[in-house]
């Protein structure tokens, strides 16, 4: 592998130009037809959980309204209706200064892509896969704090997700080794995408996984609809295939927006079909949100059943806007378990099977 070297002499002068780059506006043009933008979000809260068994645990928690983040993009216009881009995003923990992923840099996003107008985009990288996308966007707490939809998608408790993937990073979010073909917008409201992904071996605890997933939806500025389904193999599988299949739709009915979702997981003879119910209430310079979550477990793994392994989650938050790019929010949320599951709140203490978890937070988020 060749290395670059610098003279001595010249480290000055490329130190004086890397100080005047600094100090032009972010997103300034690299040359006419360029651009390289730097952005983000950061976010905090204090938070408070409660376990059944466990007791409970205060924090100080990153990401509850957006997840924390450094995002760096890049176009260029290569005429025609034809350009190049990249999108690069690394997740950092803000209440201890270190980074989300401690395997990968580039954890939530590092993708390069070419983009016509006729023909939409191709894109290669780590992303997020389609049934994810299709999921998020009828959840009103983003998949995130307390009351994100996230707790009761899991691989703590037995069940198809633990199957497919132990413990190590699963599909159920994003997907590396990926190619994409997505559709071009104004598609008469359709919207959605293929991808493939390389399992590279395969090996679940390494992350590899072989994906095929693909999204269709369809949508106007006051209702929506969409399905997407994501099918994993690894070793784990062992020679069968994880399904993640999703089926939702919103409306914007002015003074309510409302959003469902239905989501299955399968694997083997385990299988988890969990329900979303949403609702995003315009209220004073803010919004309030509410949801409903209920993950229902069915079959068995190994010679376990897991049956009677349900959860219902409830949760409640406001969003006080005080500005475009900086908003104060506080959540409330409570897990029930049934029979032996254990999905919780997440940043408590251990739960006993079949327990209750609670968790409140308030923070501020910005966006820069």
């Amino acid at each position: 592998m060749r290395h670059s070297t610098i003279n001595a002499r010249a480290r000055p002068r490329s130190c004086r130009a890397l100080a005047l780059a600094a100090t032009l506006p972010l997103g300034a043009a690299v040359e006419a037809q360029s651009s390289v933008t730097i952005g983000g979000i950061a976010d905090a809260a204090a938070r408070h959980v409660r376990n059944t068994g466990g007791g409970s645990m205060k924090s100080l928690a990153s990401g509850s309204n957006g997840t924390s983040r450094i995002i760096i993009r890049g176009a260029e216009d290569l005429g025609d209706g034809l350009s190049a881009g990249f999108h690069l995003e690394h997740g950092l923990l803000l209440d201890s200064g270190s980074q989300a992923s401690t395997s990968q840099f580039w954890d939530r996003r590092s993708t390069i892509g070419l983009t016509g107008r006729t023909w939409g985009e191709v894109r290669m990288g780590r992303d997020f896969v389609p049934s994810y996308v299709n999921w998020s966007r009828y959840d009103p707490f983003s998949y995130v704090g307390v009351a994100g939809s996230n707790n009761l998608v899991s691989a703590g408790p037995a069940g198809p997700i633990r199957s497919a993937f132990s413990t190590s990073p699963n599909t159920t979010v994003r997907s590396s080794n990926a190619v994409q073909w997505l559709l071009p917008s104004g598609w008469a409201g359709l919207d959605g995408g293929l991808m493939l992904a390389a399992g590279e071996g395969g090996i679940a605890a390494n992350g590899l996984h072989k994906v095929s997933a693909a999204r269709l939806g369809w949508g106007n500025r006051r209702f929506g609809v969409s399905v997407a389904i994501t099918r994993s193999e690894n070793n784990l599988t062992a020679g069968g295939t994880f399904r993640d299949r999703v089926v939702g739709g919103q409306a914007d009915l002015g003074f309510v927006r409302l959003s469902a979702a239905y989501r299955i997981f399968d694997v083997a003879a385990a299988e988890q079909r969990n329900l979303l119910v949403g609702a995003i209430v315009p209220l004073g310079q803010g919004e309030l949100k509410l949801s409903w979550n209920r993950a229902d477990l069915a079959g068995r793994v190994g010679n376990a059943s897991i049956a009677a392994n349900d959860a219902e989650q409830f949760g409640i938050g406001y969003v006080y806007f005080l500005s475009k790019r900086t908003a104060l929010y506080g959540t409330a949320a409570r897990i029930d378990n049934k029979g032996a599951a254990t999905f919780v709140v997440p940043a408590g203490p251990a739960i006993a099977p079949g327990g209750k978890s609670t968790g409140v937070e308030a923070g501020i988020r910005h966006s820069f």
